[in-house]
C-alpha cells in the first residue's frame, strides 16, 4: 500500500491525500508536480526513473489506512542528479 507521503522531497511543499499535483517514482519517491516535471526534468534523484501522477486515496479509506505523516529530507543532490540527467534525460522511462 502507498505511504502517501505528506511533502515534497524537492521544496517541501505539503501535499495532502487529495493532492492533485503529488508526483511518484516507483520507489514512492514524492516530489510535486513542479519539481519532478520542470526541476528534475522527469528523472528521479533517488533512483533514475521517471514519475506518475500519485494516485488519491477515497477518503473513506484514510480512516482505515491513514497517510504517512513521516516527512522526508527535503533537498536534492544537484551533483548526483545532474549525472542521472546527463545518463537518463534522453532515455524514454522503458529503457532506462
Amino acid at each position: 500500500m502507498l505511504e502517501l507521503r505528506p511533502s515534497c522531497e524537492g521544496c517541501g511543499q505539503a501535499l495532502p491525500p487529495n493532492a492533485n499535483d503529488a508526483m511518484i517514482c516507483s520507489f514512492e519517491c514524492t516530489f510535486c508536480k513542479n519539481c519532478a516535471l520542470t526541476v528534475l526534468h522527469n528523472v528521479c534523484p533517488n533512483c533514475g526513473g521517471n514519475f506518475q501522477h500519485r494516485p488519491i486515496r477515497p477518503a473513506a479509506m484514510l480512516g482505515k489506512h491513514p497517510a504517512s505523516s513521516e516527512r522526508h529530507a527535503v533537498g536534492v543532490d544537484e551533483l548526483a542528479h545532474a549525472a542521472y540527467l546527463a545518463r537518463y534525460r534522453d532515455t524514454p522511462p522503458s529503457d532506462r
